[in-house]
């Protein structure tokens, strides 16, 4: 009989299918990231996974390109957390919208896609760049069961995931990184950072400052780059 799978966050189950035969408990997948739901979805997420195709792929796919709001309640009424949102493109894809969180003020640009096979949050004013891929979801490839993996991605707030990067699963971004176009994200980045390359590291600090006021919103107290560092910090584009 197919068993459920708890995640740790958030506090309520969710429930995952998986093969007869396989003991989640005998520990053969390791140091999975906290949050990973091991399995398959069930009959009636599989249902309404179809829905929010149907959904995506028309009323919200063809929805006047500002219509954000309208994308938002969309989003929503499959279960998605979505705060009062900036930018929400009519191409932008979401797998499972139920495992969508969103803070307010977040742009989600052209043709990103949100695999979220797993939980993906992401902070308060953040921008994910056009054709970004936000991954939530691997497979054992020890096993030639080649089970699933749903690991969760948490970027922080004031983020800037910038042109075509990608960022895998089970993976923390702080506040106010900057991540540079084309970059391949496989571990976690430390906050206030800019982080280039394949796989991206820290190059420099991000400075960040209030249009309207002037104040630092970063905590960094001086400009330098990070030691071996070289010229790179200046390789970042949206």
């Amino acid at each position: 009989m197919p068993e459920a799978i708890p995640m740790p966050t958030p506090p309520k189950p969710v429930e995952s299918v998986l093969p007869p035969g396989v003991d989640v408990t005998r520990g053969d997948y390791g140091d999975l990231p906290e949050g990973t739901i091991i399995g398959y979805f069930t009959r009636k997420q599989k249902l309404i996974r179809f829905g929010w195709f149907l959904v995506q792929s028309t009323i919200y796919r063809f929805s006047p390109r500002r219509a954000d709001r309208w994308r938002a309640f969309l989003l929503r009424l499959f279960g998605a957390k979505v705060g009062a949102p900036k930018i929400l493109r009519n191409t932008a894809r979401f797998e499972v919208p139920w495992n969508i969180e969103l803070g307010d003020d977040v742009t989600i640009g052209d043709g990103v896609l949100l695999y979220s096979l797993g939980r993906i949050s992401i902070g308060d004013h953040a921008v994910i760049s056009q054709f970004s891929h936000i991954c939530a979801g691997t497979h054992d490839h020890t096993s030639t069961m080649f089970m699933l993996l749903r690991s969760p991605i948490e970027i922080g707030r004031h983020a800037w995931i910038s042109a075509e990067v990608y960022v895998g699963p089970g993976l923390t971004i702080g506040d106010g990184v900057l991540v540079g176009a084309r970059s391949n994200v496989v571990k976690d980045l430390p906050a206030w950072r800019i982080c280039v390359g394949n796989p991206a590291r820290p190059v420099a600090p991000r400075i960040l400052r209030d249009h309207r006021t002037g104040d630092r919103l970063d905590p960094n107290t001086d400009d330098t780059t990070e030691p071996g560092a070289g010229n790179d910090a200046g390789d970042v584009s949206a």
